[in-house]
Order: C-alpha cells, then sequence, then structure tokens
C-alpha cells in the first residue's frame, strides 16, 4: 500500500495522492492509504464507510465546521504520473486530479494532521464516486447511513475555485427529449417516417435559447440549456423509428428542482420529455457568523459556483456551504489540468488562518 507522509508540504502531499489513480470506481487504494495515514491521530476521532473516510474533532467547541473533498476522479488520459511544468515563469503541478480536486484534499489531510487544537470543532471528509451519478455519491450513502455526520453551522467543499470562495451552486438537470417515427427501406423512405428528422425543432429550440444570467444575494449565475448527446439510427438502410435528444439545463439556485423541470417542460412543449437526473442548486450561503469570519480570513471576494457540486448537499440539509480550494475551474477534466502551486500553499495559509485564530 502506498503512504502518505502528512509531515510533508501541501505541495508534495498533492504530488503524491495524484500518483495514486483513483478513477470512479476505483478509489480503494487512495482510501486505504488516507485512512492509514489518519487512523492513529490521538485527537481524530475516525469513521469509514466503504472508501469515504471521516475524521472529527470533539473538543466540545461551541461550533463545528464540515470541510470535505472528494477522492475520485475522471479518466486519466496519459496525465499519470504528475509532472512540474513553469509556465511564463510559474511552477506548476501538471497531471489528473491537480485541479479537481486532489490539491484541495492533500491541504484538507495537512491540516487534519495539524490542527490538534482549532478554534471550531471539524469534521472533515473524502469521499468516493463524486464524478459519477448522484446515486452512487460516497455522500449520499454517508447520509444514509450516518447523517449524524453531517452535523455542522458552516461548510466547506475544496472544489477548484482559483484560491477563491465561490457561493452556492447551480442545479444540474439531464432530460431525454424524444421522437417516435416509422421504419422503412431507405430506398422507399416514403413509406416511413424519419425520427430524426421530426427532432430538428428541438435542436431549432436550443439554437434559439438564450439563456439568463440571474443574481441571488447578490451574486450573478449563468445559466445553460444545451444538447450534450442525439441518438438515433438503426443502419445504414433504415429510416430510424426513435431518436433522442439529451439535454442539460443548468439552473440558478433561484429555482428548485421542480421549477427547472416545469421549465425545461415548457421549452420542449409539444415533445415526450423524461427527467433523467436532477440536482438541487444551493444559494450562497455566505451570511453566517461563521461564513463572514471566513471571508475575512482568508481575503477573498465571494463569487458564484457555475458548476454543481456537493456544496448543494449540506445546503439541503440545512448547512450554509461554499467552495474554496486550489486549481482554475475551467481545467477541472482537462488533459492538460495543471494547478499553480502558489495556489495550493495560499488555500492552506487561508484555512489554517481561519481554524487557528
Amino acid at each position: 500500500m502506498p503512504g502518505l507522509d502528512l509531515s510533508a508540504s501541501s505541495v508534495d502531499l498533492t504530488r503524491a495522492i495524484c500518483d495514486i489513480p483513483s478513477v470512479s470506481d476505483d478509489e480503494t487504494v487512495l482510501a486505504d492509504a488516507i485512512h492509514l495515514a489518519i487512523a492513529e491521530r490521538p485527537h481524530l476521532e475516525v469513521h469509514r464507510d466503504g472508501d469515504t473516510l471521516v475524521a472529527r474533532t470533539n473538543l466540545g467547541r461551541a461550533r463545528r465546521v464540515v470541510i470535505a473533498g472528494h477522492i475520485d476522479t475522471v479518466p486519466i488520459n496519459h496525465n499519470v504520473p504528475t509532472s512540474d511544468i513553469e509556465i511564463d515563469g510559474e511552477p506548476f503541478l501538471w497531471g489528473r486530479g491537480t485541479v479537481d480536486m486532489k490539491a484541495g484534499v492533500a491541504v484538507q489531510l495537512k491540516l487534519a494532521a495539524e490542527l490538534t487544537d482549532p478554534n471550531v470543532d471539524i469534521t472533515w471528509m473524502w469521499y468516493d464516486h463524486e464524478e459519477v451519478a448522484a446515486e452512487r455519491n460516497g455522500l449520499t450513502r454517508l447520509a444514509r447511513n450516518s447523517p449524524e455526520l453531517f452535523a455542522g453551522d458552516f461548510a466547506i467543499l475544496g472544489e477548484p475555485s482559483n484560491g477563491q470562495v465561490e457561493g452556492g451552486c447551480n442545479g444540474n438537470l439531464r432530460a431525454l427529449v424524444r421522437t417516435e417515427g416509422v421504419r422503412a427501406h431507405s430506398a422507399r423512405s416514403w413509406i416511413g417516417e424519419n425520427a430524426i428528422h421530426k427532432a430538428a425543432p428541438i435542436l431549432t429550440r436550443l439554437a434559439e435559447y438564450r439563456a439568463k444570467e440571474v443574481t441571488v444575494e447578490g451574486l450573478a449565475y449563468r445559466e445553460g440549456l444545451n444538447a450534450v448527446h442525439v441518438r438515433g439510427g438503426v443502419a445504414g438502410n433504415v429510416i430510424p423509428d426513435a431518436c433522442e435528444v439529451e439535454v442539460n439545463y443548468r439552473f440558478a439556485p433561484s429555482r428548485d428542482g421542480a421549477e427547472a423541470e416545469r421549465h425545461v417542460r415548457e421549452v420542449f412543449a409539444g415533445f415526450d420529455v423524461e427527467v433523467v437526473d436532477l440536482a438541487e442548486g444551493a444559494r450562497p450561503g455566505l451570511d453566517s457568523p461563521l461564513a463572514q469570519e471566513f471571508l475575512r480570513a482568508v481575503g477573498a471576494e465571494p463569487r458564484p459556483k457555475y458548476g454543481w457540486t456537493d456544496v448543494a448537499r449540506f445546503s439541503a440539509m440545512g448547512v450554509p456551504a461554499v467552495n474554496y480550494g486550489p486549481g482554475d475551474p475551467h481545467l477541472a477534466h482537462h488533459d492538460e489540468e495543471r494547478v499553480p502551486l502558489a495556489q495550493i500553499d495560499e488555500v492552506e495559509r487561508g484555512l489554517r488562518a481561519w481554524l487557528s485564530a
């Protein structure tokens, strides 16, 4: 089993974690390494559920903070092991997971080991299966098995945010918009009805759709409605009798999931619409005293989070949550994924200053 030295710098720890492959469904080796590294820390109570690890302080503090990060990545594409590179004189660590989100996990692990007397009680969470369907997410399983572990006054997800604070997140909906036709030989196409041709109005509506920018508690969230997949066709000489367009709707946290679904059905009125995945968004969560103390400590100007993250899960459980981690979110899942070393150090400094004040 690979070992993790939690006394190493956050940069070196990031390198070590990234060099342990942990694509979704293959997180056990990394989860075992994390478990081994934190299990003997006397100030932490450690709980494991599958490949999700929870480590808690129990110091009797008046307030508790939850700090979480996922340990899985999207598939590797010749970008592991990591390497050190330089761009315009600035040092970066390149490789899968450096941005999403093992640099954030490395900072969390280092602080979990070293902060034996924080000013709040802390629940650290490192979980599996974030990059796949929500029902497989390690936090879904943990919430079902041990919901009491989510108790807290404020939560931070170490998702990449360029070292800035991103409040809340957009919601995420996927739907299948279907058409039906009649199969026929393509040499006698007039006998059939082409389901792919019938899908043209769906694509027209998408092309003409103008997404909104919605301000929620002072943060401007950008929405989006897009086709992400088209399926249809039987063979090269057959008129297709079925077609479906998969649509992705990113909606501002001013809407709930039911409102988002109604909107999608209105846009595609007249078509068969099936919602296949729906994740609620989260409001910014920056109005609590703990959140304001956090912003002051890290010296950050809050921004909106456009992508969906597990802050929504905490928000739904009544815990205000934000995203704060090293790395440019535009490079998440990118084959040139890379994180500035300075951002890793800066996020560590910010969290340490806030938790130690």
